[in-house]
């Protein structure tokens, strides 16, 4: 069955196999475009792009196969590249996949476009001029269809593990206010992203279409799984590290004494319970309520603010 349309010039990507996966039931994606379909460098770059079942179809291939699709119970995510495609699948012969909503993602023209990413913007010319019979079409159908699947690899590697790495190690040099952190994190950041950016190019141009079995590859695919793990790590560190959550809750008896200190009772059960319950309330927010970060920081104040007055919190100040 078909569980979610889309239309998008980047087909398969990050945002596909992650935010929308999440949202709607998916246990794999097809996505119909001829060229894609029948250009091999282009089919391997999306089936690689998702974990899960992928299929890279032709009209035709649709068409043959649209029956069995819609009698499974495997729920597909339906992607053409562009409205005309998606015009083709469901109406030119009719396809009622029991869906009346149809997203539409970026559709943007880019046949101006100079470069994919850092390193994948001069092999086909290069090949042409070589003489090899490659057409304009096909120089600029790589480039934008190949930019949706090796985008994820950028925003895992660097938003979720680089970063974070960086940012963990800045932190820790801003102990007491140093400003080493700052320092350190600046000149790393920006020198390290200068000489990867320069040897990504270059090595991009050294290797051409070959760039993308490497990028997609099982052997690349368990690297860049072992560095999110890494920045998994890091991230939580951090959080051990710098998140400090304890409660004040004491019940007294009538002299004064303590019966019971919440703080300590949880302790002996969970160190730092409340900072792990705290941070992964936050990431719910965050990742399964995709409230903005502004919202959640306003919730954990109106929750501070509460806990204070009933006793919960102690901010340790005194009048």
């Amino acid at each position: 069955m078909i569980s979610f349309i889309r239309i998008d010039d980047r087909m398969i990507h990050g945002q596909t196999c992650t935010r929308w996966s999440l949202e709607y039931p998916c246990t794999g994606l097809i996505a119909v475009n001829d060229k894609a379909a029948s250009t091999p460098v282009l089919k391997a770059a999306y089936k690689n792009a998702s974990d899960k079942k992928t299929f890279v179809w032709t009209m035709a291939d649709w068409q043959a196969k649209k029956e069995k699709v819609l009698a499974s119970q495997d729920q597909y995510f339906l992607i053409a590249k562009n409205p005309v495609d998606m015009a083709h699948v469901l109406l030119d012969q009719p396809f009622a996949p029991g869906i009346k909503t149809i997203i539409v993602g970026p559709c943007n023209d880019r046949p101006g476009a100079v470069k994919l990413g850092n390193n994948q913007s001069i092999t086909q010319e290069e090949a042409r001029a070589n003489g090899e019979e490659v057409d304009d079409e096909t120089i600029n159908g790589i480039r934008a269809g190949l930019m949706g699947p090796l985008a994820g690899i950028g925003d895992s590697l660097v938003v979720g593990t680089l970063l974070p790495i960086l940012l963990g190690i800045a932190l820790g040099l801003s102990g007491g206010g140093s400003p080493l952190g700052a320092i350190f994190y600046i000149l790393v950041w920006n020198i390290g992203m200068f000489l990867i950016m320069r040897f990504m190019y270059f090595k991009g141009y050294e290797l051409g279409g070959k760039a993308v079995e490497i990028l997609v590859g099982e052997k690349a695919n368990a690297i860049r799984d072992s560095i999110i793990m890494l920045g998994t790590m890091v991230i939580g560190g951090v959080t051990a590290s710098w998140i400090n959550i304890q409660t004040s809750f004491q019940m007294l008896n009538s002299e004064g004494g303590v019966i019971v200190d919440l703080q300590k009772t949880l302790n002996d059960v969970y160190p730092s319970i409340l900072s792990a319950v705290f941070v992964l309330i936050c990431w719910y927010l965050l990742r399964k309520k995709r409230m903005s970060p502004v919202v959640v920081m306003l919730i954990l104040v109106a929750v501070a603010f509460v806990g204070v007055l009933l006793g919960f919190f102690d901010p340790g100040l005194s009048y």
